[in-house]
Parts: structure tokens; C-alpha cells; sequence
């Protein structure tokens, strides 16, 4: 079942003070990023923010799911703490600041045709 884009409006809504975040529809679900980093999914209508030590001492208990089939578990964060947005928004602040840098993109190769 494919999220709602009023969902992650919404969730982009309540962490707009963290800085540069945004979201990307993929494959019917999205990836929102602080910057270039990924820092949480929004599958089936449901928040998942990337495992990191500070993001789980802000956490008072952490529910940790897969946010889809086959994923490693991710935390996850319930719709009635979406209304603060102060916290969910340290939350993403503290998760991004401990997330490595994107690796750099290689070019691409523009390949030819043998014939």
C-alpha cells in the first residue's frame, strides 16, 4: 500500500526547523533527507527514522520494526509523536548529525554500441 502525499507533507511540516529536509517518492513509498542524507522512510503511512545511539537516547522506548520486507530494522516512530515537532525535529537533527556523508557519485559512462 503506497503512502499518502499528505503524509509526509504533513511529517516535512512538523520538521521544517531542523534545516534542508525533503522528501523523494520512490516505489510508492518516500525517503525524506536532511541535506543528502537519508534519515527516515515513510512506508504505508508510517514513520521510520535510521538507528543511531543519539537518536535512541532521545527515544524513552524505541519500538524497532522493518519499514518494509526484508529491510533491517529501522526505529519506529508512532503517529501521536508526530504532533511535537520540536522533538521530532531534534530527532531528525541529532540522526542526521551522526549519519556518515553520502559517498560521492561516480559519473557516468556513456556506453557505446558495438556493432
Amino acid at each position: 500500500m503506497a503512502s499518502k502525499q499528505k503524509t509526509v507533507d504533513y511529517i516535512l511540516e512538523q520538521i521544517e526547523g531542523a534545516g534542508e529536509v525533503s522528501a523523494r517518492k520512490m516505489f510508492g513509498e518516500y525517503c525524506i533527507y536532511f541535506g543528502e542524507k537519508t534519515v527516515a522512510l515513510v512506508c504505508d503511512d508510517e514513520l521510520f527514522v535510521k538507528q543511531t545511539d543519539a537518536g535512541r537516547r532521545l527515544l524513552s522506548s524505541c519500538v524497532e520494526k522493518p519499514p518494509f520486507p526484508g529491510a533491517k530494522p529501522w526505529f519506529f516512530i508512532s503517529g501521536e509523536l508526530w504532533e511535537d515537532g520540536d522533538w521530532l525535529t531534534k530527532l531528525i537533527k541529532v540522526t542526521a548529525a551522526q549519519l556518515p556523508e553520502p559517498a560521492a557519485k561516480k559519473p557516468r559512462t556513456k556506453k557505446t554500441l558495438v556493432r
